[in-house]
């Protein structure tokens, strides 16, 4: 079963780079964050067109969203408002194999680090705490699940082009880095990715829409993470980034990122 999270930056807007990803990489089950779509104009049917037969959507005008498109039969897991919020940042599913899947928009947090002065960063803040003790009281060794999405967080020194230069930049603060980590550490996740991937290999999913040759430049963080439990771990059988996504026509500033599991 291959399996990928994708920011997709407006679904409405980059269809067609939904068909060109279905084309290079055919996901069983694709995960998309800030869809930026009402429920009512969610474009199900263009995406059952590509062979996704089976969606799962929470969306919100112009903002935020996710969705969960698959080409094998799912069963809804529900959603959760976090931090008492209806903001449409999380959706779930129980895919073949009794395996569940939870889709995570997490916030971005601003610009400012610092929660006193900025109410986005302090929001961040509380829907990680939220999430550690969320999945902290739902730990279970035997269970087979999968955490994905934009977590908008780069955690290690080689998930940034500089540590040092962003260390102090949303997104690579320590207090996030270690605030992700209490998730991470609440439900013994495995990062899918660095399970393949050396923890010293710098790898990127995201380049600044800001950057004029992104690709010559080559300022990445790694944003987009798929996490799963100790008991799907046996069943890894590889994972990636489909960076050469960045440079698509209309391309949205996060890339693909993909793993496979034997079920």
């Amino acid at each position: 079963m291959r399996i990928v999270t994708w920011n997709i930056n407006s679904v409405r807007l980059r269809l067609p780079l939904v068909a060109q990803l279905t084309k290079a990489v055919a996901p069983d089950v694709l995960c998309l964050q800030e869809t930026k779509a009402n429920d009512d104009v969610f474009p199900a049917d263009a995406l059952r067109a590509l062979g996704y037969e089976h969606l799962l959507f929470r969306g919100m005008k112009g903002y935020n969203g996710v969705a969960i498109l698959s080409r094998v039969p799912l069963q809804e897991g529900g959603s959760r408002d976090w931090c008492g919020k209806e903001d449409a940042r999380h959706v779930a599913a129980i895919l073949p194999g009794d395996i569940e899947l939870h889709n995570y928009y997490i916030p971005a947090g601003g610009d400012e680090p610092d929660p006193e002065i900025n109410d986005k960063f302090a929001h961040k803040l509380d829907f990680l705490r939220e999430l550690a003790n969320w999945w902290g009281e739902r730990r279970d060794e035997s269970a087979k699940r999968v955490i994905l999405g934009d977590f908008n967080i780069a955690p290690l020194e080689s998930d940034v082009w500089s540590h040092k230069q962003l260390l102090k930049i949303v997104s690579h603060t320590p207090i996030e880095v270690e605030h992700l980590g209490a998730v991470q550490a609440a439900h013994g996740w495995i990062d899918a990715l660095r399970h393949f991937v050396p923890d010293e290999e710098k790898i990127y999913s995201w380049w600044s829409y800001r950057s004029r040759d992104w690709q010559a430049n080559d300022r990445g963080r790694r944003l987009d993470h798929i996490w799963v439990t100790p008991a799907l771990k046996p069943a890894l059988r590889s994972a990636s980034i489909l960076r050469e996504a960045r440079g698509w026509e209309k391309p949205s500033d996060h890339v693909p990122v993909i793993v496979d599991l034997e079920v």
